[in-house]
């Protein structure tokens, strides 16, 4: 039978692309949740009483973490359970609750208690969202289709940053920020904004199907087959729908054998089927990913390479920065907008490119040029040399982090688990990730106060050469094959 055109490169159709879209709007709303309190942090600090509170201040930003700590936890098993979709409505009402919560409260517990909502809908997003792209796109576009959560969260973080700056546009020099418009009244519509991005998701989100391949795994073979059709025609639904069979009978013949051989390790395979988390029992819920821990290892390391190659330090400590390579505050506030605007466009150069070079190619690509660029910028802080030799090394890290790690990894994570414990292994690979972006943005300051500017710079390149050695040695090439080829390469 001669392949679909789908997997030979050609354009995906309207309907694929409206999909991709609505599932990749709960990475705008993760962007935009995100960003949106550092806009408003001037004006609820002095409204709480906060403002002269470290700790406090501290707990304020740190919960939106705590919540996406628990959106993940959450999220994995209920979603290889349940189906995807259902956790993307799910999603989709946090955000709204979260966006009318947070600008509505008069007391700082509140405050937080909706920041930690927020939090969940996040680690939901960044947990469904990718993993849903990945499992209707065709192989050979499917890395281009996930690097679209990436611009959609980079698009989330500029969309906060200019509703942030118009909002606030009328503040006054001198003037008494917490009896200011802005200070009542301004910030909780920085929050209230989201809204109405989340309010379409929520009416889009009902338009979009389940995951065929999750309604494959599930034995819905007739409803799964409907949806490829409606992706790709008759032919690449047949394909689609002969590897998945495929893939189930051999699941099932393994676990048959095991089941003959022993039956303790038989009843282990059992709960690899529709339950893979059965209440919160010690490690029961971990079960189905046995004789999966190397390319689970590799994801947790991916993962955690993301966050701790150092870049997003540059965009939650932009002022200390470029502070430190001798800018002044309106200069700072320049240099902010020319990031943010440099993350947007490599992004898209990211994603043109995931399908033609690879996976693998990429990631090498990323973590060689970051050290580089570390080790001369490192250089510069150590030499005293300021100005716009900073601010176009800035540029040229986030430039090669936006087309590479930044949409990669997010790739790589979505395709490389075996469906049966997909949603749960790429939970735990999200889990790291943010746990791993709460431990940078804690330790920055630290390692800024002990080691300078410069040494905290070559400490990051450091850790981006070892991530270059453990791809090249761990991670096989995953460009354009099918998740089912895929789960051969990475079990092999």
């Amino acid at each position: 039978m001669p392949k679909s055109p789908y997997l030979c490169g050609m354009k995906t159709n309207a309907y694929l692309l409206l999909v991709t879209f609505v599932a990749a709007m709960g990475g705008l709303l993760f962007g935009y949740d995100w960003v949106v309190i550092g806009g408003a942090k001037p004006f609820y600090e002095m409204f709480f009483g906060i403002s002269g509170s470290p700790s406090m201040q501290g707990v304020v930003m740190g919960s939106a973490i705590i919540g996406c700590l628990l959106g993940v936890m959450l999220s994995g098993s209920i979603a290889d359970r349940y189906g995807r979709k259902p956790l993307l409505v799910t999603a989709s009402l946090i955000f709204i609750l979260s966006a009318v919560g947070t600008g509505i409260v008069n007391t700082i517990e509140w405050f937080v208690f909706w920041r930690v909502i927020g939090g969940v809908g996040i680690g939901i997003a960044s947990n469904l969202s990718p993993m849903y792209i990945a499992e209707v796109s065709p192989p050979a576009v499917r890395g281009r289709l996930v690097s679209v959560q990436q611009l959609s969260i980079v698009i989330g973080i500029l969309a906060a940053q200019i509703i942030n700056w118009l909002i606030a546009d009328n503040v006054v020099a001198g003037e008494d920020i917490l009896s200011s418009w802005n200070g009542q009244t301004g910030w909780r519509w920085m929050f209230w904004a989201e809204g109405i991005p989340a309010g379409l998701f929520f009416v889009l989100v009902f338009v979009i199907p389940e995951s065929p391949k999750w309604l494959a795994s599930k034995l819905r073979y007739e409803y799964a087959e409907r949806v490829f059709k409606r992706f790709g025609g008759a032919e690449y639904a047949a394909t689609e729908m002969a590897g998945l069979k495929a893939d189930n009978r051999l699941q099932g013949t393994e676990t048959a054998a095991r089941v003959d051989g022993n039956r303790l390790q038989g009843t282990e395979n059992r709960l690899q089927g529709l339950k893979p988390l059965q209440g919160f029992k010690p490690l029961q819920g971990f079960k189905p990913l046995q004789g999966l821990w190397k390319i689970l290892l590799c994801g947790i390391v991916l993962a955690v390479l993301q966050q701790w190659c150092g870049i997003n330090v540059i965009f939650n400590y932009a002022q200390e920065v470029f502070a430190s390579a001798g800018y002044t505050v309106s200069d700072i506030l320049f240099n902010i907008v020319v990031t943010g605007v440099t993350n947007v466009i490599f992004t898209v150069v990211g994603m043109y490119t995931v399908d033609k070079l690879g996976r693998r190619a990429l990631l090498l690509f990323g973590c060689a040029g970051l050290a580089a660029i570390y080790a001369v910028l490192g250089y510069c802080y150590y030499a005293n040399i300021t100005g716009i030799a900073v601010l176009c090394l800035v540029v040229a890290a986030i430039a090669c982090y936006a087309m590479t790690l930044a949409p990669v990894v997010w790739v790589v994570i979505a395709e490389i688990f075996p469906m049966r414990v997909r949603g749960l292994a790429i939970a735990i690979s999200t889990f790291f990730l943010w746990t791993a972006c709460f431990v940078l943005t804690y330790t920055f300051p630290l390692l800024n106060n002990a080691l300078g500017a410069y040494g905290t710079f070559w400490l990051y390149g450091v850790i981006c050469l070892l991530g270059f050695l453990f791809v090249r040695r761990n991670l096989p090439e995953t460009k354009g094959k099918s998740l089912e080829e895929i789960e051969v390469v990475v079990s092999g």
